[in-house]
């Protein structure tokens, strides 16, 4: 897809928000069902079931996903996505590229051997490496621009407040 294309196809999107704000803003939705018989969340992608349980370092098998590793996922998706999007948007023409994404934990926290040990990501880290001509001065504003536009960066990034409620059956 070419510039060209990209606008074409997001110009009457983007002309409907300028026209209807509230028609922009949606509401996605994950679910998922926990296991009976283990330590495990079943989570509906929309595409295939993915099963969630320990990491390895907390006594899990090994043998379901990793949700802190579904988060780096998730990031390095999005930033990929949107990186791409931008460069497509300003003519930048990539001639391949890896995203990656490393995550320091210390999983002391999250078994709660350690109080002062934290339960999360400390530190993030996220890549780009782009077979591209372009001048570094174009590939500094395609990364700014996908930082800014990157949902699950800025979500990571702005600390967003999470509700959490339950509700017994």
């Amino acid at each position: 897809m070419d510039a060209a294309a990209l606008r074409a196809i997001q110009a009457p999107i983007k002309e409907r928000y300028r026209a209807r704000p509230a028609d922009a803003s949606i509401t996605l939705t994950a679910r998922g069902s926990i296991d009976d018989a283990t330590i495990a969340c079943k989570v509906e992608t929309g595409r295939a079931l993915a099963v969630a349980g320990l990491h390895t370092a907390t006594g899990g098998s090994g043998l379901e996903l990793c949700s802190g590793d579904m988060l780096l996922e998730a990031l390095v998706a999005c930033a990929g996505v949107t990186l791409k999007a931008v460069a497509t948007a300003l003519d930048i023409r990539l001639k391949s590229g890896i995203v990656s994404a490393q995550g320091d934990l210390d999983f002391r926290g999250t078994l709660g051997v350690a109080k002062d040990a934290p339960v999360g990501f400390r530190q993030i880290r996220l890549a780009f490496d782009l077979e591209t001509d372009a001048p570094q001065e174009v590939l500094d504003q395609l990364i700014k621009l996908t930082e800014r536009y990157c949902v699950v960066y800025q979500t990571i990034c702005s600390g967003t407040a999470i509700e959490v409620t339950l509700r017994q059956q």
